[in-house]
């Protein structure tokens, strides 16, 4: 049921003038505050020291619990999907062409007035031969309400990552919040360096193109963490003091493997505005224990222990258990237990849904206020817009590096070069995927 709500003057100019085109044209009528990544990216900075959640929203239980806990800490936020949990192969319900329907939906059910970014995570290219299909992919996701997008060119080479980059830009809208990321290709050799996230920022600012957020393989994992080795903070803030010139913000995976404090020092030491989260969150709705920070935590025999009285119910989950068992899933592989089990969710008793996202709220809300530090930064995205009287706040750099030293010929001259660099051949790091 929709909530009769009293909007203010200045929440209705702010939605005529904050909301990109594509969001107007797709949801005329709305009363949801969803804008550019960019604002979201603004704010956080603006504030110091925080960054925001980046929900995944595998379910509508973690998308309605993540607004409720938002707008409860009057946090500006963003919901995510990556490709590989929503795109042709999704392995959710939702997925990267009806995310922001659920998004507008549930505002507007709810009276959530929080600014809302809807960001399409891992938008991969593993190959150059990727491009060409993404440039028809890539416009049919903002068509679809996407306002801000990560292009991971990181498993290629880091030549071919910024060349890739440079080749999709144009499929981006220029009001859109825009990610890169560096490092997964150095998965298998070593972590993320300082000289590797330059090579690719500096292209890109030879380009004119300014990203709001960098992705690292900073010691991070995506899924279930099984030790706490966690994001090396050290690493994280060298890399973006080594980046500082060119304003670009920290955007931190795998951050349901980290604990409380290491996650505070991401958001007080580093220039990380934007902190995914997605297994928690769905382990959480499920009702499976997890630690403090959201990891699940494993029987001696390594399978989750289901909490009674919390998310779903006892029958709905031996029923997971027993596809899981027959189609073979372990551990991060539950994950594809999201599909096939999106309606039956949806039949269990009103009680057991609310709680399913009770849960998600509770968790979010401690994120966003006792770890994170975004309380209250919805207001400052609103005295943006207010402020701007536009969608686009626009690039938050400017171009320093010389475009005659980035060509494509530069580049990939370059690329062969940092190639055989002896500080690109490390050997301690891992290869991860979401």
């Amino acid at each position: 049921m929709a909530v009769n709500k009293n909007y203010s003057a200045d929440y209705e100019k702010i939605l005529d003038t904050g909301r990109p085109p594509t969001i107007k044209k797709l949801f005329p009528n709305s009363k949801a505050l969803i804008v550019s990544g960019k604002f979201i990216d603004k704010a956080m900075i603006k504030k110091g020291k925080c960054m925001t959640i980046a929900a995944n929203g595998r379910s509508r239980f973690v998308i309605q619990g993540a607004l409720l806990a938002a707008e409860k800490a009057r946090a500006a936020i963003i919901i995510e999907i990556a490709r590989s949990e929503g795109g042709t192969g999704a392995y959710c319900a939702v997925n990267l062409w009806n995310i922001a329907t659920f998004v507008d939906t549930l505002c507007n059910q709810l009276g959530i007035t929080i600014p809302v970014a809807i960001h399409a995570d891992h938008f991969g290219i593993k190959k150059m031969d990727d491009i060409p299909r993404a440039k028809t992919e890539i416009p049919s996701l903002f068509d679809a309400g996407i306002t801000s997008i990560a292009i991971d060119a990181s498993h290629m080479p880091d030549d071919k990552n910024l060349l890739a980059n440079l080749e999709l830009k144009p499929f981006v809208p220029d009001w859109a919040g825009l990610e890169t990321e560096v490092g997964e290709i150095k998965g298998k050799l070593g972590l993320s360096t300082p000289q590797e996230a330059l090579f690719l920022i500096q292209g890109l600012n030879a380009n004119k193109i300014f990203p709001n957020w960098i992705a690292l393989n900073n010691g991070t994992t995506h899924g279930i963490e099984q030790s706490d080795a966690g994001i090396n903070v050290e690493l994280t803030s060298e890399i973006h003091e080594a980046l500082a010139k060119y304003k670009i913000s920290g955007a931190q995976h795998g951050t349901s493997g980290n604990n409380s404090e290491r996650l505070k020092k991401i958001a007080a030491n580093t220039r990380t505005t934007k902190a995914n989260v997605a297994t928690a969150l769905q382990m959480i709705s499920w009702g499976v224990e997890v630690n403090d920070y959201g990891n699940a935590i494993l029987d001696n025999n390594g399978n989750f222990i289901k909490n009674k009285g919390k998310g779903v119910t006892e029958e709905v989950w031996q029923e997971m258990l027993a596809y899981a068992d027959a189609h073979e899933l372990k551990g991060g592989n539950f994950k594809k237990l999201n599909l096939p089990f999106e309606n039956r969710l949806f039949t269990q008793p009103r009680q057991i849904r609310e709680r399913m996202v009770k849960g998600v709220e509770d968790f979010v809300f401690n994120l966003l206020v006792n770890i994170f530090n975004a309380e209250n930064t919805a207001p400052i995205v609103a005295e943006e817009i207010l402020a701007s009287e536009t969608f686009d706040p626009g690039p938050k750099a400017q171009v320093i590096e010389n475009f005659d030293e980035w060509t494509k010929d530069e580049i990939i001259k370059k690329g062969k070069e940092f190639a055989s660099s002896p500080s690109n051949s490390n050997d301690s790091g891992k290869n991860f995927d979401d």
